[in-house]
């Protein structure tokens, strides 16, 4: 499909476009007079409960078509596209880029950086503004689009035209005040690399960024990724155990401030800064309703509070199961304590958890959803499985059964000669696929952080 050009790829059954004699192929071309520039006009006109269509037919001819329906009814029509536009590419070229440490040879959407505003109100990813036009900002004002992610990295300008290479990076923050003066409810990203926007320049970035609270409602903090892929990149390290206690210690100290102004604790550091400085998980209430999940922010807390009351509503019985459960080394130690709750209401369960190390992208990469096929197969293939393994959905392409290095859970399966059992997101699933027979579930992803490109899609 061509930029602009808004073909039609299907039609619901049942419609108001079937009804309208709408067919593949046919060129939706505005609404309301109004050109149609992407997915957000037209959902933005189709809100209205009388609206006119102009359509291109596969013929040629021009149809102007009238439709009286209810508020915020659809047509009933998909587009081969589902921007209804071109997707953008980044124009930045970041030092932390999880996507410049890929390995050669893996496939061409791994390689592909975006960096698209309207991927933030659709899929939740998080922006550098840098690719916004004031076309854009005007967009997301008039429509009053919310919440939008930003990667802000720094709000020291010169410091962001160094770490994502683009002289207009800096400028580009000049967007937050347009954004914040209109209403527009915002989140927050900090990708921490050490000896860069970390230290003194993390605790001036935090003061600049609070200055636009409540509107930004949340930052999170989390630390760059380092794969094995980075000759001839910027020289990064990882953080020691004290340097995450001083994030952590800033974090809370901020916490604290913004709580007594606004009532929301407003800068979060990831789960993972906890587990390096060895510290407790932060208790619930501090997490403001879990806005940063993505992130890696409360993510193992809610997965206790999950499966503590998932488990309430459970007689418990002596039912007997054999079963490993397969993650990476950040979630390994809670995931075992999940399953020693589980096993106080099925104490005949059997449950191993097996952590993974990442021999493909290396063992500096922790997360579960970056561990592959291969992985799996050459550190599992020896041991007792049990009747069934078990993974996180994470692990997988969002909807579909492949893992990074594009084998398949049948592959996986055969070479390890037991059933796969995908665990979606939430506490009651994990209880759900150790105690009950498979199910046939739609995946989910609740995803551990694990992409450091400020760019990412996460459609990896």
């Amino acid at each position: 499909m061509k930029k602009k050009k808004h073909v039609i790829s299907k039609v619901l059954p049942g419609s108001i476009a079937e009804e309208l004699e709408l067919e593949p192929g046919d060129i939706l071309l505005s609404i309301n007079d109004v050109p149609v520039e992407d997915v957000f006009d037209y959902r933005y006109q189709m809100n209205d409960e009388y609206v006119v269509i102009t359509v291109q037919k596969k013929n040629g001819e021009l149809w102007d078509l009238e439709v009286e329906k209810e508020f915020e009814e659809d047509l009933g029509i998909d587009f081969d596209n589902g921007l209804m536009d071109e997707y953008r590419s980044c124009s930045n070229n970041c030092v932390f880029c999880f996507i410049d440490q890929m390995p050669p040879d893996m496939r061409e959407t791994l390689y592909f950086k975006d960096d698209d505003s309207r991927l933030s109100f659709l899929q939740g990813n998080y922006i550098t503004l840098t690719n916004m036009s004031e076309h854009d900002i005007d967009r997301v004002i008039r429509y009053h689009l919310s919440p939008i992610n930003i990667s802000f990295q720094t709000m020291n300008p010169e410091l962001r035209c160094q770490m994502l290479h683009n002289r207009f990076a800096g400028k580009a923050l000049e967007k937050v005040d347009r954004l914040y003066e209109a209403g527009i409810t915002m989140n927050g990203q900090i990708v921490l690399c050490k000896g860069l926007n970390d230290g003194k320049e993390l605790a001036y970035s935090i003061e600049q960024m609070a200055k636009y609270a409540p509107m930004l409602q949340s930052v999170s903090i989390v630390p760059v990724g380092l794969t094995k892929f980075r000759d001839g990149l910027y020289p990064l390290e990882p953080f020691t155990k004290e340097e995450a206690w001083e994030v952590i210690s800033l974090v809370h100290k901020w916490q604290e401030k913004m709580m007594a102004e606004h009532g929301i604790h407003f800068v979060h550091a990831s789960d993972e800064w906890y587990i390096l400085a060895e510290l407790e998980l932060p208790q619930e209430d501090s997490y403001d309703g879990y806005l940063q999940l993505e992130n890696g922010v409360g993510m193992l807390r809610l997965l206790d509070t999950e499966v503590t009351e998932g488990l309430l509503s459970r007689e418990g019985d002596e039912r007997s199961v054999k079963a490993t459960i397969a993650t990476g080394k950040l979630a390994g130690p809670y995931v075992e304590k999940q399953v020693a709750k589980i096993k106080e209401k099925y104490p005949n369960i059997d449950v191993t958890v097996k952590v993974i190390r990442n021999d493909f992208f290396g063992e500096k990469i922790t997360v579960s959803g970056l561990i592959t096929g291969q992985d799996l197969i050459a550190q599992l293939k020896d041991i007792d499985i049990g009747e069934k393994l078990l993974i996180p959905c994470s692990m997988l392409r969002d909807e579909e059964e492949v893992f990074l290095d594009d084998l398949t859970i049948a592959d996986v399966s055969s070479a390890l000669h037991t059933e796969i059992v995908i665990v979606d997101s939430e506490g009651s699933a994990l209880i759900d696929a150790i105690a009950e027979p498979v199910k046939d579930r739609k995946l989910k992803r609740r995803q551990m952080y694990e992409q450091t490109g400020s760019s990412y899609s996460g459609q990896a």
